[in-house]
């Protein structure tokens, strides 16, 4: 017998205007997980950055795993302002790519975060990352930027959506 619906939507934005940064904030602990699926446009291409609870401090890591038409690759971030969220599967200016992040046991106050992020532009690259926030707090916002200064705005049409993931 199947377990039910899985995923419960928390909240969505569609950009009207162009914008720099997008927060989901005041998230519930009531989940195993987050899913964040975000579909952004820019003005010019670049790269995706985020922040949890809003913490810009060294916290951050990551790990990369690529493949582009020149060939596969890694790239590896340590002690970082910001995780990314796509590195080399860029954030492009005529069409939306897609990032689907996994936010791991999230609401735990115990353990560092795993995130599992994976961006994807068919033309482009394959993408999969690994990061890692170190703290122990619960995630309880999240905020995106179109590149890791947070100063290049998300263009209009751009999507975001946050899901938690029910116990089963």
């Amino acid at each position: 017998m199947p377990a039910g619906n899985t995923y419960e939507a928390i909240a969505t934005q569609t950009l009207g205007s162009a914008v720099a940064s997008v927060t989901f904030s005041s998230i519930p602990g009531t989940y195993t997980d987050l899913v964040l699926v975000c579909q952004p446009i820019t003005a010019s291409d670049t790269d995706g950055a985020l922040r949890i609870n809003s913490d810009t401090g060294s916290n951050y890591s990551i790990t990369s795993l690529f493949a582009q038409p020149t060939g596969p690759g890694t790239y590896r971030r340590s002690n970082a302002t910001f995780m990314d969220y796509n590195y080399y599967a860029s954030i492009y200016t005529t069409f939306k790519n897609q990032s689907v992040i996994h936010f791991m046991n999230y609401s735990n106050a115990t353990t560092y975060k795993t995130v599992l992020l994976n961006p994807r532009v068919s033309t482009q690259a394959a993408e999969t990352i690994v990061g890692l926030w170190r703290s122990t707090s619960a995630i309880t916002s999240i905020t995106l930027g179109a590149n890791s200064g947070f100063s290049t705005n998300f263009s209009i049409g751009s999507s975001f959506s946050l899901y938690g993931i029910k116990a089963a």
